[in-house]
């Protein structure tokens, strides 16, 4: 038996995740309405398929070995674009409890330099 390489799985676990996140923002568009700032102009639900076309759009560009290098570009871009939105998670969810709600919305991010960085290197060793 063959065990993937820390290569691989990195190859394949940002598209298999961002497809999955891309296509939960039309299955279920409603939690992700609630992270689009309301400074954003037009409809939050507009925005929420917006970014579901573009999460798919990078996994695609990410899954594809041609198409990889400009895919992790991409998906540095989407994850400094997304920033907002969590910072618009950790302002609306304010009054909910501590746990589990305020340390989500907060954790969450940090958890955009790691994202970051996996995607610049994934465009970098492309």
């Amino acid at each position: 038996m063959r065990y993937a390489t820390s290569k691989t799985v990195r190859y394949w676990a940002m598209p298999a995740a961002l497809g999955t996140m891309g296509v939960l923002h039309f299955v279920a568009p409603k939690p992700f309405d609630g992270l689009i700032p309301p400074e954003l102009p037009g409809s939050r639900r507009a925005w929420t398929y917006g970014s579901g076309v573009v999460e798919l759009a990078v996994a695609g560009l990410l899954a594809n070995r041609g198409t990889r290098a400009l895919g992790g570009a991409a998906a540095t871009a989407l994850f400094v674009g997304v920033f907002p939105g969590n910072l618009q998670m950790a302002r609306a969810w304010r009054g909910k409890p501590a746990w589990p709600y305020q340390v989500i919305a907060w954790g969450r991010l940090p958890l955009q330099i790691p994202m970051i960085m996996a995607a610049d290197k994934i465009r970098r060793d492309a």
